[in-house]
């Protein structure tokens, strides 16, 4: 069994959302001048959103607030999705490893999220029947 983690920043979920966000910003460094203040903006923004609110949650007290602070992370990788999809339409570099990167990101949020709301769930459920 794996030892709790001492900071978000030993959580798997982050150190991915953060290499993902690295990823975007290396991508946006390529993206045509005119793009700065619009979808290069946004588009970062919306990415260190992601480890963000996962490392914002990290220290909350209850699992909802946690779960809360996840599902935050979940709709700014939703974001992102539709960015690279735009990005790749619009040809402004190679989106397919970040694509997969954000999938894993997805399947690593809503893991940790759901493990979160579980293992509140069994809490709650053995104090019943106590």
């Amino acid at each position: 069994m794996r030892e709790p983690a001492k900071s978000f920043q030993d959580l798997i979920v982050w150190k991915k959302a953060h290499a993902f966000v690295l990823g975007i910003y290396r991508l946006t460094t390529t993206f045509p001048k005119h793009e700065l203040y619009g979808m290069t903006s946004q588009f970062r923004r919306a990415a260190v959103s992601i480890p963000a609110n996962i490392a914002e949650g990290f220290r909350k007290q209850s699992s909802a607030d946690k779960a809360r602070f996840l599902n935050i992370a979940e709709g700014s990788l939703e974001e992102c999705r539709y960015y690279l999809i735009l990005a790749h339409d619009l040809e402004y570099g190679d989106t397919g490893s970040l694509w997969e990167q954000s999938e894993e990101v997805g399947r690593l949020l809503n893991g940790y999220r759901s493990a979160i709301l579980t293992s509140n769930s069994q809490i709650l459920n053995s104090t019943k029947d106590s």
